[in-house]
């Protein structure tokens, strides 16, 4: 029999995909000897299987059975017995944290009878009664589905007609009428009487945590973190403990360090009297744990020493709750904490200076994405501000944005290109579609551990929460502070750092981790004397990316075209250019010149053409030579079809139809009428699969020698200047070995004529980009001639699925994601099955060929972290992307060779 329930001292840490998260943690907390309310966890696969057979397992039942008595003999009380009840909740907990995504139910097994055995239990008839409310509300929206405002409005009924603002402040007879009024609602919402057996609450329960599983919002949440639908969530079943019995009692949420800013000390929120969720539903503006030191020192110490232990344990920033009962702390869970960018980076430099984790854990605790939103331009302090209020400051950034105030607002104005700020009271799971729409996300209410603050620190969002002169009204689209009103579509803006929230729109300035990239590490500190937590941060960026560099093995070079790139590119730390895109050298005032090359009617005109541009080439490699010395510059010759050097087809045929009609004759008249010719002549149904690339430079002759020779008389300046140039020529769209020869026959012969016009040894590779799968599957032939491949990613995705880019996106793969075809767009990150098939294959055989073989990739996923590991594995030497994701690259490229095994383990 397939066991699918595991006491909390059977398992480990190390169990999360059979256990989940919350349960291998919850069994590894046991196992230390902290104070945990006993349970067990129903896994994964149990899951897995009520998902394929729309159905609990019958096994499942007898072993819940066998659990929850061996719970009931633990603790000596019964489940939802009428003197002395034991009550569970009833959480999810996936493999990876999903905050606020699935459901809980705490209290399960109150009844009408029970909760007179609970109250004469606690001593308490309030408590019991305010547990029995709960349980229904969350019952009835968990499990039967019923709207949560309508309890909510009853509750909010409750106290205007008792005369009181918060929850705390009803009795126990207005919290008994409250109970009556939750069972009407769940009488006629779901057609039947709320269940007083307490079996079948559990039941019920456990159901609903394995359906919360596909809920709308988990699968979007899913999408976005790219966490795989066929994982499943486990449940677990753990004794109540109780923080709503008192001023003695309390729940909260902290953390090991301070996961916004990566500061040492205890971090987190703490309510007297109150349960757990009230906690992350952000509903009451919470105390800080140093208050919650002064109410209750003895818990307060029992929580620091368990702290301590745990994230001596885990080695890492913990995130904990915990519950205090009449003063006895007791420990719901634990996690390693979502943290910011910037907290992540200063905590892995923190733990690697205290000896706790080496620099190889350092870097693997980072990433690419991390960095990149340090790159992020920062408000500039100088600008004149409106200040309207200030928050906590729970994800950092600079948002500015149109303020809305529903999630499906935010969503729709982002749709239509519109930046929003998405302002609530307090985010609730329901909100997450309208969150990440958002640039930024602003609450009136709730602390560092709220779902807002949660969610957006996970996501990279900047988010203000707890900003409490803020007095927002939902229904009339706008907040006011004071005497200030900011209605729908009025622009705020918000700094995650500060907690500051300004009125209209604030400029922005490059971030300190910029300048630090691009100025170096002395220059930047200088400019920063005095902001102890910013030099901390870009000491510790520089610490980590430092040993990535030292740490990996692929190359990371540009993609640039022109000396200014290639300049921005070194100091980001480029090590050449992957990737110079020379049709970008025929715009502006050249373009009349490749016209007139193309439609040349003889030699002469073609020649003359021809001349004209050869200096100019030749001028532009100097500059790439000259900016990139020492390092080399991959040449790709001219790519593109030929619509792109020539007039539109349709604004000629309307000129030229118009000045018909109008009688107009004359030279240019007849110029445009002779080029209308030339350019149909030339049209093409899917010119991205027609004539250009190496096809180009076959059949329109000189347009590659041109280059070549340019490349040529390039490299020879630069070496009669006493310079180190290393220029490489890329044939771009090669399929055939014979395509490789002509074009290489050709620069051979180019390159011998120079080297014998300028007296210089020029040793220029000529090499293959790689974006057919023809010539992937072809590689060993191809490497007979190609002496380095270039894979060319973009175009390799688009032709082996069959996309054409400019087209696809913004037609269907909404649908293609939602539908589950891929989790993310194979032209963000790469098809590792089938593209990467071919990348793997043309590697290995080219190799094979050709031992010397080098090998790059040029296209956009050269500076995708996924991306890059995949790269890393299959051998490339190097990877090359724009000049500004350079830095992602470098630490993503250490991180790979650390993850497979090199790297330095000090």
């Amino acid at each position: 029999m397939v066991k699918y329930v595991f006491d909390f001292s059977e398992g480990n840490k190390d169990q999360k995909d059979l256990l989940g998260g919350k349960g291998a943690n919850l069994a590894e907390m046991t196992n230390l000897g902290l104070p945990v309310p006993p349970g067990f966890t129903i896994t994964t696969e149990a899951c897995r299987t009520y998902m394929t057979t729309s159905a609990l397992p019958p096994e499942l039942r007898v072993q819940v059975t066998l659990a929850v008595r061996k719970l009931e003999d633990d603790l000596g009380r019964l489940l939802g017995d009428a003197h002395d009840p034991l009550l569970v909740s009833v959480r999810s907990g996936a493999k990876f944290s999903m905050p606020g995504m699935m459901e809980t139910v705490l209290n399960v097994g109150l009844n009408d009878s029970s909760v007179n055995g609970l109250a004469a239990f606690a001593h308490n008839e309030r408590f019991a009664w305010d547990s029995y409310r709960r349980l229904i509300q969350m019952f009835g929206k968990t499990v039967l589905d019923i709207d949560g405002d309508l309890f909510s409005d009853a509750l909010d009924a409750k106290k205007a007609a008792r005369g009181v603002t918060a929850d705390t402040g009803l009795d126990a007879d207005a919290l008994k009428e409250l109970v009556d009024d939750y069972k009407e609602i769940v009488r006629t919402q779901s057609g039947r009487e709320f269940p007083q057996h307490p079996r079948e609450q559990l039941d019920m329960a456990i159901e609903a945590v394995f359906n919360s599983w596909n809920t709308e919002r988990a699968r979007l949440y899913r999408r976005r973190e790219r966490i795989s639908d066929d994982l499943g969530t486990a449940v677990n079943v753990v004794a109540m403990v109780f923080g709503n019995l008192g001023d003695d009692s309390g729940t909260g949420v902290c953390f090991t360090r301070d996961p916004a800013t990566g500061m040492t000390g205890d971090y987190g929120d703490y309510l007297q009297n109150a349960q757990g969720e009230d906690v992350v539903a952000g509903i009451r503006n919470t105390l800080s744990l140093a208050d919650f030191e002064k109410l209750d020192p003895k818990a307060f110490a029992d929580l620091r020493a368990a702290m301590r232990r745990l994230e001596g344990h885990y080695r890492d920033l913990c995130d904990i709750e915990f519950t205090v009962e009449r003063g006895k702390l007791w420990m719901l869970q634990t996690r390693v904490g979502k943290r910011t960018a910037a907290a992540a980076f200063k905590i892995a430099k923190q733990l690697v200076d205290e000896h706790i984790i080496t620099l190889d854990e350092a870097l693997e605790r980072v990433t690419g994405e991390q960095l990149s939103k340090l790159m992020f331009p920062q408000f500039d302090s100088e600008a004149d501000r409106t200040l309207l209020a200030t928050g906590m400051a729970a994800s950092p950034g600079a948002a500015v944005g149109a303020a809305v105030f529903s999630s499906e607002t935010a969503q729709e104005w982002a749709a239509e290109g519109k930046d929003v700020i998405l302002v609530r009271r307090e985010t609730n799971p329901d909100d997450l579609g309208g969150m990440i729409a958002s640039v930024g996300v602003l609450t009136s209410r709730g602390g560092k551990t709220s779902h807002a603050a949660v969610v957006a620190r996970g996501m990279g969002t900047t988010c203000v929460v707890g900003a409490e002169a803020l007095a927002v009204d939902v229904n009339a689209r706008q907040f006011a502070v004071g005497e200030t009103v900011v209605t729908e579509g009025e622009v705020i803006a918000i700094d995650g750092t500060s907690g500051e929230i300004f009125l209209g729109e604030v400029p922005v300035v490059s971030s300190p981790v910029v300048r630090y990239l691009e100025d170096g590490l002395e220059a930047t500190l200088a400019g920063l004397a005095g902001d102890e937590g910013t030099i901390e941060l870009v000491e510790a960026v520089d610490a980590i990316l430092t040993h990535a560099d030292t740490a990996r093995t692929l190359g990371v070079y540009a993609n640039a075209d022109t000396p200014g790139d290639a300049y921005r590119a070194r100091s980001l730390g480029g090590e050449g250019i992957g990737l110079c895109r020379t049709e970008h050298m025929f715009l502006g005032d050249r373009r009349v010149l490749i016209e007139r090359l193309i439609l040349a009617k003889d030699d002469a005109t073609q020649q003359e053409a021809l001349d004209a541009l050869l200096p100019l080439q030749r001028e532009d490699f100097i500059g790439l030579l000259t900016e990139m010395d020492g390092n080399p510059v991959t040449i790709r010759l001219i790519d593109p079809p030929l619509h792109e050097f020539l007039p539109d087809f349709t604004e000629l045929s309307v000129k030229v139809a118009i000045a018909k009609e109008r009688g107009l004759s004359g030279p240019e008249i007849d110029r445009d009428v002779e080029l209308l010719a030339a350019v149909d002549k030339h049209r093409e149904a899917n010119p991205m699969l027609g004539l250009r690339g190496v096809r180009l430079g076959i059949v329109i002759p000189g347009l590659f020698a041109l280059q070549m020779r340019a490349i040529a008389q390039a490299q020879a300046a630069r070496l009669k200047a006493g310079g180190d140039p290393h220029a490489e020529i890329m044939i771009p769209l090669a399929a055939s070995i014979m395509e490789l020869h002509l074009v290489k026959d050709e620069a051979v012969r180019i390159l011998q004529e120079v080297a014998d016009e300028e007296g210089v040894e020029l040793d220029i590779p000529v090499g293959a980009m790689v974006e057919l799968p023809r010539a992937a599957l072809t590689a060993d032939r191809m490497a007979d001639v190609a002496e380095f491949f270039s894979f060319g990613t973009n175009d390799l995705t688009q032709t082996t699925w069959g996309f054409s880019r400019d087209d696809v996106e913004g037609a269907f793969f909404h649908e293609y994601t939602e539908h589950g075809v891929f989790s993310v767009s194979p032209f963000e990150s790469i098809d590792t099955q089938g593209v990467g098939r071919l990348v793997r294959i043309a590697a290995e055989e080219g190799r094979a060929s050709r031992p010397d073989l080098r090998l790059g990739v040029c296209g956009e996923h050269g500076g995708d972290p996924q991306s890059i590991h995949f790269f890393n594995e299959v051998g490339l030497d190097y990877v090359s992307c724009s000049p500004f994701r350079i830095p992602v690259a470098r630490l993503e490229a250490g991180r790979a060779a650390v993850v497979t095994g090199g790297g330095d383990t000090r």
